[in-house]
Formats: C-alpha cells, structure tokens, sequence
C-alpha cells in the first residue's frame, strides 16, 4: 500500500465499514452505552467469522493472510464507528490463545501501564489476558469512557506484553485515526446543518479555521500510520527472507537489523503521538463547533472524547513515544549510534 490502496484494500475497508454500519451503528452505540454493555458477544464472534481478528494470522494457520497496511485500514474503520471492546488484544493474540482468531474468545491485556497499579481493560468481559497463565484478580476503578471498564489487578504483576506493544501501539493508532475522521465528519455536517444570523455557521470564518485544522491534523495522522505499517510491513518481510537465507549473522548484518528495528520503532511511536493528539484535539474542536449541543449526554462528541483519552494511554504512551521517537532522532543524526 503506497499510499494510494488498491483495490483490494478498498474493498476490504468498505466491507468492513458496511458491516459495522449495518451492526454496530449509532442506535447500538447509544443502547451499549445506557445499557452498560461494554462487549457484545455475538459481534465479536461476527468479527472474527468476517477474519478482523485472523487478519494477519497466515492462511496455513487458519487465518486471511494479510499484513499490518490491511490492518490498519480495518482498526481505522473500528475507530471510526467507537466500537468497544479489546479489539487489539484479540487480534494480537489470534494464533496464541484458543477462540481468540475467531472471535469465540475476549482477550485483553496489560496496556494501560500502572496508575496505582496495574490497570487492565474489559477483564470481567474478558476470556484470557494476552500474556497470562489465566485472569487475575481484579477491583473495578472508574473509568472515563463508559464503554472501557477498568479494573485494579491485584495479587500479581502485569504480564509481560513487550513483544505485542509495537503492533499494539499501530493498531491503537489506527483506531484513533478512525475516530479522528469521524469527529471532524460530524464536526463538518453540523456546521452546515446548523444556522445563524440567516446562514450555516459553516459560513464564518473561525468555524471554517477549526475544521480546516481537523482535517490537517487527521490526514497527517493517517498518512504516518500507513507509513509505518508499510515499513514494519517490510521490516518482517526481511527479517523473514534473512532468516530462511542463513543460520547466522555476522556484526554488520546484525548492525543493520538493528538500526531497521529502530526505526520502525520511531515510526511507530510518531504515529501513535500524531494520531492521539488527532484524536482528542478533532473531538475537543468538534466539541466546540457544536457548541452547547456539544456537551449534551445526547451527542456523540463526548464519547469520542474520552475514548480518545484512554487510548493515549494505551500500549505506548506520549512521554514514551516522545522518548523512543528522539532516540531515534539521535541514533539517525549521530550517524547510527543511539545516545
């Protein structure tokens, strides 16, 4: 995917689109949250029956095959509709936890880091936790997202998810994109909609400045996480061809895989703090193109506000990709040598 999608990526999103439209759509997000129901069971298992949890699970494992530009386009359409539930723990654990490729099973995961405390999302919906020998003990705390419940694990340590937190951090990204779109959609249809002084506030100028601000901060978002799924897409792709190659490494080829993992951890950790900062800043000026519409229990923004807050703390957080991000920076200007 340079960029431009093929065909069947576009395909891919649009089907993906129609399905959560036709199952997941305002009506269901508005019953989930009065009703409290933060994971719907039978979804899930209609997720994983259409491979959104086995994307990138191979075809001789049971899965579609595809890799991270196909599912970044997908987790971007989840985050475009605000379905909940731990969609990235599952896919990441399709292949390593039973039911979890089809959807069968509801996995999530230690990737909120400690506040107190390790903090782990959707465990009393959960099946398994990524990483974890079973679930563990748990007391609720209060979440800002009504639809991410969260627990205070006690009695043990997190798991160890280091292994899952790059592609967990992508995806995380993706879904914040999706939210990004959509905020800044709802943001552009009021202002038409809505009218002063005889003309849709669209009309004035400072409406138009926030919206145009919207869309800058969204599609430059979009544009790094596809340019970092596609480089990590082609990192394992080499990885994979170095490994069936040789047995061995001398010094320089293991120099070079080392400088490729850095920067794609770079490129990860730009994506993760562009699209967080796209995802809260688009429903904070949605917010304020809706006026006092917008901070009404009725409306959508606020509910992509605070889903938004708790995915910046999920899997990498700013502090962490600003560090990993000018680690990077340094190793590239001092010529490969990190500082």
């Amino acid at each position: 995917m340079d960029f431009q999608p093929t065909r069947d990526q576009r395909d891919l999103r649009a089907g993906v689109r129609e399905l959560l439209a036709g199952r997941y759509g305002r009506d269901a997000l508005r019953a989930a949250v009065d009703g409290g129901s933060a994971v719907d069971r039978e979804l899930w298992r209609e997720l994983g029956a259409a491979g959104f949890f086995a994307l990138r699970l191979p075809e001789a494992e049971g899965g579609v095959g595809l890799g991270l530009p196909e599912a970044v386009l997908v987790f971007e359409e989840a985050g475009r509709a605000l379905l909940p539930g731990p969609l990235v723990a599952t896919h990441l654990a399709a292949g390593a936890v039973p039911g979890a490729a089809a959807g069968t099973a509801v996995v999530t995961a230690f990737d909120l880091g400690e506040r107190g405390g390790p903090l782990v999302s959707y465990l009393a919906e959960a099946d398994a936790v990524l990483g974890a020998a079973g679930l563990p003990p748990g007391e609720p705390v209060r979440s800002t997202d009504p639809l991410t419940p969260l627990h205070r694990v006690t009695g043990s340590g997190p798991a160890d998810v280091s292994a899952y937190r790059e592609a967990g951090a992508l995806l995380t990204a993706a879904l914040q994109v999706g939210s990004a779109l959509r905020t800044l959609e709802l943001a552009v249809r009021y202002a038409g909609e809505r009218e002063q002084f005889g003309q849709p506030i669209g009309a004035f100028q400072a409406v138009k400045h926030l919206c145009a601000g919207m869309l800058v901060r969204a599609e430059v978002a979009r544009t790094a996480v596809y340019a970092a799924a596609v480089t990590a897409q082609a990192a394992d792709a080499a990885d994979a061809a170095d490994g069936q190659a040789a047995d061995g490494q001398d010094a320089d080829g293991e120099a070079a895989e080392a400088a490729e993992a850095a920067e794609v951890a770079g490129e990860i950790a730009a994506a993760k703090l562009l699209a967080d900062e796209a995802a809260v800043r688009n429903a904070r000026d949605c917010l304020q193109v809706h006026g006092g519409m917008g901070f009404t229990w009725e409306a959508d923004v606020h509910l992509h506000l605070k889903r938004a807050w708790v995915r910046a703390e999920q899997w990498v957080t700013a502090a962490e990709a600003e560090e990993a991000l000018a680690a990077e920076l340094s190793r590239t200007a001092t010529g490969g040598e990190a500082r």
